[in-house]
């Protein structure tokens, strides 16, 4: 399997989630699809992907989402809560269209699911603060 077509990457933006991922996305209507093709590497004791590793994967997608792919802003997560429904695996695309629910002044409220194949592997929302330049 590989990453879909017109999908992009930013080396370099993000040490740590270069160091995970990479992870991907495309600008689609009203969002952002985001996508992440999980190695060996990502994988815990079971050969699963880690949860921690899809928690990273989500809060990528979600920040994209919140600060428009950083437009005029960047942002940090002061609250998030997942739900793992199912496993994922290496080798299996995962991917993942965030919601931005609601935005004040200073925060966005975003929600999504990461999806692999047919199925939902985690559910998350949280709460990100928007930092000003």
């Amino acid at each position: 399997m590989t990453i879909p077509e017109n999908f992009t990457t930013d080396p370099g933006f993000d040490a740590a989630e270069d160091h995970i991922g990479p992870f991907y996305y495309r600008q689609a209507n009203n969002g952002y699809d985001c996508a992440f093709l999980p190695d060996a590497d990502n994988c815990n004791v079971n050969g699963l992907v880690h949860g921690g590793v899809l928690m990273t994967f989500a809060d990528f997608s979600l920040c994209l989402a919140a600060t428009d792919h950083y437009q005029q802003q960047s942002c940090t997560t002061v609250s998030f809560h997942a739900d793992f429904m199912a496993a994922a695996s290496a080798g299996k695309l995962i991917t993942c269209r965030p919601e931005v629910t609601r935005r004040t002044g200073s925060l966005a409220f975003v929600s999504g699911r990461l999806v692999s194949g047919q199925q939902v592997v985690m559910t998350f929302s949280a709460v990100v603060k928007m930092l000003r330049p």
